[in-house]
């Protein structure tokens, strides 16, 4: 699986270089030219967004995992944040002196669109660009996760996985030891072991990715299933994959285990946390700083999982490792009599 393409963008020269690697991915997904060239326009205005008002930032571009015709395209910044969101997403409107086009056309050309936006706490844009996907039923949940690798490489040493039915939704995480290619090894191996096993109990799952890890070096390794119909969520993890339920203003931590899958762990055990319908869970490589609180940005608990997952990716990246989080909730409250 291709890491997400994580491109500082700090001067004019880097607006062209996200340009041209959203042309290279959006060619690559299979999008019509009508959408490579949406593709070239919504970078492009939001690279530079990020030069003109919040002194550069990053974005970030990929396929996303549940549609392989569809371009991902995500601006993060630590600006002052945008005041009025609704006036600037009309045309004609600027506090650069520039058309003040930029926001709206990324809307316009944009299949999705969404923008997290907070006082002195900056602005994640999020835009989809390709084809309408059909869904025959609506999703019972909604998955956002971001993957970027360590500085200077090129692929990452983590890896995520969903799994979701009606009733359960599986989340693995696994976290390759070091960063670079052998890292990707490891953390890919438990990812097979996780999609030739969708059955198996989740202390099993450990069990048996521990014995697929041992010819790599090994990794980090954590497993959550929401199980909505019990109203909880299981858990069971080796190493520091880091767990959470996000319920309001509470979180509940989730406890993983001491060890390394495909070197040496203790015998697997299973924690029990509940599950609420507005719950969040998230699950993250410790190239995420454990010390994040959605508190701390006013309303996002509340936003599409993929906002939520950058703004910790932004403000909570160690920068010395490969980092990934993954955030999932329920898409609407699911009655127990609904359920198989």
């Amino acid at each position: 699986m291709q890491p997400d393409l994580v491109i500082a963008v700090q001067e004019k020269t880097h607006v062209a270089l996200a340009r041209r690697v959203a042309l290279e991915t959006a060619r690559r997904a299979g999008l019509g030219e009508n959408d490579v060239d949406s593709a070239a326009v919504v970078v492009t205005e939001a690279a530079t967004n990020l030069i003109k008002h919040a002194a550069g930032g990053e974005i970030v571009i990929r396929i996303p995992r549940d549609s392989s015709s569809t371009l991902e395209i995500l601006a993060l910044d630590r600006g002052k944040g945008i005041a009025n969101l609704a006036q600037c997403t009309e045309d004609g409107y600027s506090t650069a002196g520039s058309p003040g086009t930029g926001l709206g056309a990324i809307h316009r050309l944009s299949r999705h669109d969404e923008i997290y936006s907070a006082r002195d706490l900056g602005t994640v844009l999020l835009a989809r660009i390709g084809p309408a996907a059909a869904v025959a039923t609506a999703p019972t949940f909604i998955t956002g996760a971001i993957c970027g690798p360590a500085h200077g490489e090129e692929v990452s040493g983590d890896a995520w996985l969903v799994q979701a039915s009606l009733d359960r939704c599986r989340v693995v995480v696994a976290d390759g030891l070091g960063h670079g290619p052998n890292a990707a090894e490891a953390s890919q191996a438990a990812m097979r072991a996780a999609e030739a096993n969708p059955s198996a109990t989740l202390m099993d799952f450990i069990s048996i990715a521990h014995s697929r890890l041992r010819p790599t070096r090994g990794a980090a390794l954590a497993i959550a299933e929401i199980r909505l119909s019990e109203g909880r969520v299981a858990f069971s993890g080796a190493g520091n994959i880091s767990g959470a339920i996000v319920s309001g203003s509470q979180i509940r931590r989730m406890v993983s285990m001491n060890g390394t899958a495909g070197q040496e762990i203790r015998s697997p055990q299973e924690f029990f946390y509940p599950w609420q319908p507005d719950s969040l869970l998230i699950l993250h490589s410790d190239g995420i700083n454990t010390h994040w609180s959605l508190d701390l940005y006013p309303g996002l608990s509340h936003r599409h999982p993929t906002l939520i997952a950058s703004v910790l990716f932004r403000d909570s990246r160690r920068g010395r490792d490969d980092a990934t989080v993954v955030v999932v909730r329920q898409s609407e409250p699911v009655s127990r009599r609904q359920l198989p």
